[in-house]
């Protein structure tokens, strides 16, 4: 069976579809030399991101083994991950820095 989603490296909290997924389908994914398989919560765009673990709100988020961005609010395993939760480190700090 061809793969769905893949994880780049088993530090990531994130696989990516590779194919679009839909709600309540079941996912396997392979985390290393491990397989895990996830409920998907909703429609995961080809592409996009979706949660492998909690992650609770202020959590970094791992992709290719380096952060990402930051959990704007709790995400549940197999929950979409995009700009609606997931905001930008970098983004933040400029944000920030422009508003000191």
């Amino acid at each position: 069976m061809a793969e769905k989603a893949i994880v780049i490296d088993p530090k990531d909290s994130v696989a990516v579809a590779v194919v679009e997924l839909a709600a309540g389908e079941c996912c396997t994914v392979r985390v290393g030399d491990e397989l895990r398989a996830l409920e998907i919560r909703e429609k995961i765009p080809f592409g996009h991101k979706f949660a492998l673990r909690r992650i609770s709100k202020g959590d970094d988020v791992l992709k290719y083994g380096e952060v990402i961005g930051e959990a704007a609010g709790d995400i549940e395993p197999g929950g979409w991950v995009h700009v609606h939760n997931l905001v930008s480190k970098r983004a933040k700090e400029k944000i920030l820095e422009a508003l000191s």
